[in-house]
């Protein structure tokens, strides 16, 4: 394939992460995604970072796997799936020094990227700025400027509210009412109502704010502690939703492909290569 000689580092396998991922695979890149060895990531069913947990996950019509090294990578790679590997500190950028890094972790802050980290280094939404610690950052904030590659500056800065939906704002999160694990006693995808419960946090129990479907609910084995979010209701109600990857999400994924695609370090791999 044209890009089989550019291969891409995606830190951060949750939501917006994998919608990265899918884009850039759909068009022919090798990606090798990293996350932490308890991930994070809220809307698991269209989250690479759920092969950690699972050892393989399905994201539509492409299937991810958990790795133990770079070169087990290279084996998913040639086997056409997305290789996951636990590397919260980055090694895995010196063992395959890869042309591209994408930042989509999701901190609203940068965690340690610079711009010596790989030819083209991208970052995705606040935290980062392009220009000092970044080529490259797209903006992931819903409205007008969604998907936007910027090369000078930063993204929108956070809200602290998520977008949206059907009038429904800061209520479509669930958090944690206490310390502890989640007990689900939903699914991701399940038709809820107002009130029911979906889970506990040891005797407390965590409540559906209104009607809908349950998008993402955090993985058990992660720790909370109070006030963290830990799941997702959609109050559209469609089902399907919750296991295909979100307009968000191929938004900012077409932002770090243009990203890619439009910068002259790589075109000049691509004529070296």
């Amino acid at each position: 394939m044209l890009f089989s000689n550019v291969p891409v580092i995606v830190r951060g396998g949750g939501d917006l992460a994998s919608g990265v991922v899918y884009r850039l695979v759909k068009c022919g890149f090798p990606v090798l995604v990293t996350e932490l060895a308890r991930p994070l990531a809220i809307r698991r069913a269209v989250a690479f970072a759920e092969a950690v947990f699972a050892g393989e996950i399905a994201v539509e019509d492409m299937r991810a796997r958990r790795v133990e090294s770079v070169q087990e990578a290279r084996a998913c790679w040639e086997a056409g799936e997305v290789p996951v590997l636990i590397d919260a500190e980055g090694a895995s950028l010196a063992a395959l020094r890869p042309p591209v890094v994408v930042d989509a972790r999701m901190a609203k802050r940068n965690l340690g990227t610079t711009r010596e980290d790989a030819p083209l280094v991208i970052g995705l939404g606040p935290g980062f700025v392009a220009g000092e610690d970044c080529h490259a950052v797209i903006e992931t904030n819903r409205g007008h400027y969604l998907g936007r590659v910027i090369r000078h500056g930063s993204a929108q800065a956070d809200t602290g509210k998520p977008g949206a939906v059907k009038g429904h704002v800061s209520d479509r999160v669930l958090r944690a009412p206490a310390e502890g694990y989640v007990e689900p006693l939903a699914e991701i995808g399940d038709t809820l109502k107002a009130e029911q419960i979906v889970g506990r946090v040891g005797r407390s129990p965590i409540r559906a704010p209104f009607d809908g479907v349950l998008r993402g609910l955090i993985h058990p084995s992660v720790p909370v502690f109070s006030g963290m979010k830990i799941g997702d209701v959609d109050p559209r109600g469609v089902r399907d939703h919750c296991f295909t990857v979100s307009e968000k999400a191929l938004a900012v994924g077409g932002g770090v492909l243009e990203a890619i695609l439009s910068a002259p370090q790589i075109a000049e791999r691509l004529r070296g290569g």
